[in-house]
């Protein structure tokens, strides 16, 4: 599945959100949560997360700089799944790291979900509009 759009929603009082239902067949089989960049956190099918984990071990382990991201990936990842109701609970630690209190949304970015503040998607998505404007016509002449 490639996971595309846009939703708003709010975490209810547990620090649970509703996964769209049209994003749960991917989710399934289980998926893993993480500290995704721009304090985001990023949400893998478990299949896909297999994937990276598997580039990931075969990396160089003597470089420092991707020791350092492993631990900060690793550390921050839960493996979980949706409840009967396509529920799925954020951990605080992962909600304090993106910055989440109540709203948020949610985003399809191709092979995975992003779980952002309302707050910080907005600030982000005002600042994005001019850049992505002014990438598209540097693209202009790339056929997509």
């Amino acid at each position: 599945m490639i996971f595309l759009g846009e939703v708003r929603h709010v975490l209810d009082e547990k620090g649970r959100i509703v996964i769209p239902s049209r994003f749960r067949p991917a989710l399934k089989d289980g998926l893993c949560i993480t500290r995704g960049f721009d304090n985001a956190l990023f949400i893998f099918p478990m299949e896909e997360w297999i994937k990276i984990d598997a580039k990931l071990r075969t990396s160089r382990m003597a470089d420092k700089e991707l020791r350092k991201f492993m631990r900060f990936w690793y550390s921050g990842a839960v493996q979980d799944g949706l409840d009967s109701q396509g529920r799925l609970l954020i951990p605080r630690n992962l909600r304090e790291y993106a910055m989440i209190d109540r709203e948020i949304v949610i985003i399809g970015v191709s092979n995975r979900l992003e779980i952002w503040s309302a707050e910080l998607w907005d600030k982000y998505s005002g600042d994005s509009k001019e850049f992505y404007r002014t990438l598209g016509e540097a693209l202009n002449d790339i056929d997509i």
